[in-house]
């Protein structure tokens, strides 16, 4: 994989964009995959900068999900598919009906989460999927020793992860569903290229388990290091704890500037 070292957040999401960009102008119907919570903003905030500089064009774009939660109704405002609207889809003058996601109302969840992993396959399969990481080196909602071949599927949220997200709930976590649904790591995988946001040194631990650890199911995002065209974004914080820093700098300072990330 790739280990790109950025002075901040927001060049980290102006990196990405960057790419993103390209993508976009190489392929116009490009399917981008997209993360929830705060790392991910900077780069959502730079693309759509370029959108209104008329620097790209997105209104072939296709976006989809990473995860969603299990019972909350679509239009809920803090259901994935809501907050997506909010900070991707509306930012980039992409409609709905450019939009792919899990049913997490359904009836029947096995059978939403197999339609999903289908769904993506008949797309073409995701061009580029953004992932932030957790500070226990979890993508998506992959816990811990989840399988690295596991698709998209129902997972449980750990009660402190239900406490962490009670912010976006007025503070109760009552209202924090249990379930969610998440691609899972082998579904993650098939993406062409896959890009990893990590910013602050909470992440550092996690980011050093991920690049420069062994591949193991306790560190979910250590499968990147399977993948053909990884690429992992970190400030100086998130890149305190890695030994090769230096070398990563030097490399990515010294590559053909042709070749992008």
């Amino acid at each position: 994989m790739e280990v790109v070292i950025v002075p901040d957040a927001k060049a980290g999401g102006e990196l990405i964009a960057g790419a993103m960009a390209q993508l976009l102008r190489r392929k116009p119907d490009a399917l981008l995959g997209v993360a929830t919570g705060s790392t991910p903003l900077p780069v959502y905030e730079a693309l759509a900068a370029r959108v209104r500089a008329g620097a790209v064009d997105t209104s072939r774009a296709r976006i989809a999900q990473l995860d969603e939660y299990v019972g909350l109704p679509a239009d809920h405002p803090e259901s994935y598919r809501s907050v997506l609207r909010r900070e991707v889809l509306e930012p980039l003058g992409i409609g709905m009906d450019a939009f792919m996601g899990p049913d997490g109302t359904a009836e029947d969840v096995l059978g939403a989460c197999q339609a999903y992993d289908r769904a993506l396959t008949e797309a073409g399969g995701v061009d580029l999927q953004l992932l932030g990481i957790g500070t226990d080196g979890h993508i998506g909602f992959n816990e811990p020793c989840s399988s690295l071949a596991s698709r998209t599927r129902i997972k449980t949220l750990t009660e402190q992860t239900r406490v962490d997200n009670a912010r976006f709930f007025d503070g109760d976590i009552e209202q924090v569903p249990h379930h969610v649904i998440t691609q899972g790591i082998g579904t993650i995988l098939e993406a062409r290229h896959l890009v990893l946001l990590a910013t602050g040194e909470g992440k550092a631990d996690a980011v050093a388990a991920t690049v420069e650890g062994p591949v193991a199911a306790v560190c979910p995002a250590s499968a990147l290091q399977l993948h053909p065209h990884a690429t992992v974004v970190v400030d100086e914080g998130a890149a305190s704890k890695l030994k090769l820093a230096d070398y990563f700098r030097y490399t990515f300072a010294n590559k053909p500037e042709w070749q992008g990330i």
